[in-house]
């Protein structure tokens, strides 16, 4: 490292790294901000100075100025769902490419747990706010709006709340695996739902319900599993003890897929896919193991983080109006756990 200014105590400053570059102050500070024009040869003559003297750049002071914090608050009400660490691994990429960098806050599904993190949220001055399955009161939303600070949805809409939201084609999705099971020559269908209470739990029932009416069918049996393993494993436990069980169940999320699975086939000695096919929803990574081979309708993650970003940074870049609702359809993975229109397995 180059010889620092005399006082070595002294936090090192923007003027002292445009002193040793031989530049305005004010080109170091472009140099340091995302998406500033500079020269390529400036930067490097500016990053090579701060990188002798140990400069950092102070972010917050810079926020005060410019009155952009670059930071995105992330809210989500829980990990255990493997779909939610992998999405937002690829959020918090995503938009640090652009620029910005996440905080990430844990709520709980209650009012004043999420009102409680979004009020901390607010006063790190976050330039917007993404939640993840959390439900906001048309209070706080008001909130959001007064301070200027935009919320997104990711995979979860919330009817009438004029926020934008980004999810899968929850109710196309729902379509497929009907008719898939429909094809398969299943019988006697059931459903053990997400919470009905969020819109993907909800939108996922309704779809499936509307497909398999439309072909002549009904749901056989139904249970909202809650997005809980303990209550999806409860709900099908009950189902295959009746006296004639379902020949099929399409079960809302992986997370409680994949718990009716070691249920059936490990507790209760239950054939799948011979006895029962089981669909899941999300295709998280676990879906594809061996022990599991989880049929299962696809979220096409990626596409779905790249619209989140993209709207959510409109809305605080440009000034887009919020409100932009946009649903992605996925794919029909299909794996062993669910008997194919043939009669046999992949």
């Amino acid at each position: 490292m180059a010889d620092r200014p005399d006082n070595t105590d002294r936090k090192i400053t923007s003027i002292d790294v445009a002193r040793r570059a031989g530049v305005s102050q004010s080109a170091v500070s472009r140099v340091f901000t995302p998406g500033a024009s500079v020269s390529k040869k400036m930067a490097a003559r500016v990053r090579e100075a701060a990188d002798d003297l140990g400069y950092r750049p102070n972010v917050l002071a810079r926020s005060l100025i410019t009155g952009r914090s670059r930071i995105i608050g992330l809210v989500v009400a829980y990990l255990d769902n493997p779909f939610y660490p992998d999405a937002l691994e690829k959020l918090s990429a995503a938009l640090q490419e652009r620029g910005y960098h996440i905080l990430i806050f844990m709520a709980g599904n209650s009012d004043k747990d999420v009102d409680a993190v979004i009020q901390d949220l607010m006063d790190y001055q976050v330039d917007g706010i993404i939640t993840a399955s959390i439900n906001l009161s048309g209070e706080l939303t008001d909130r959001c709006r007064a301070e200027g600070i935009p919320v997104m949805l990711f995979n979860r809409g919330i009817a009438g709340s004029g926020l934008s939201s980004v999810t899968s084609a929850n109710q196309v999705g729902a379509t497929k695996v009907a008719n898939a099971l429909l094809d398969a020559g299943h019988q006697r269908i059931a459903h053990i739902s997400g919470w009905l209470g969020a819109s993907t739990g909800r939108d996922r029932h309704d779809g499936f319900v509307a497909a398999l009416e439309a072909r002549g069918a009904h749901l056989y049996a139904e249970a909202d599993g809650m997005f809980s393993r303990e209550t999806a494993s409860a709900a099908a436990r009950k189902m295959m003890e009746a006296a004639d069980p379902p020949d099929a169940i399409f079960v809302g999320n992986d997370h409680m897929a994949l718990a009716v699975m070691d249920t059936l086939r490990h507790e209760m000695g239950v054939d799948v896919p011979g006895a029962v096919s089981i669909i899941g929803y999300d295709d998280v990574p676990m879906a594809a193991w061996p022990a599991y081979q989880l049929t299962t309708l696809r979220q096409p993650v990626n596409r779905m983080v790249e619209a989140t970003v993209d709207t959510l940074l409109a809305e605080i870049e440009s000034g887009r109006p919020p409100g932009t609702n946009t649903e992605i359809e996925g794919e029909l993975i299909v794996r062993a756990s669910a008997r194919t229109a043939k009669g046999s397995t992949p």
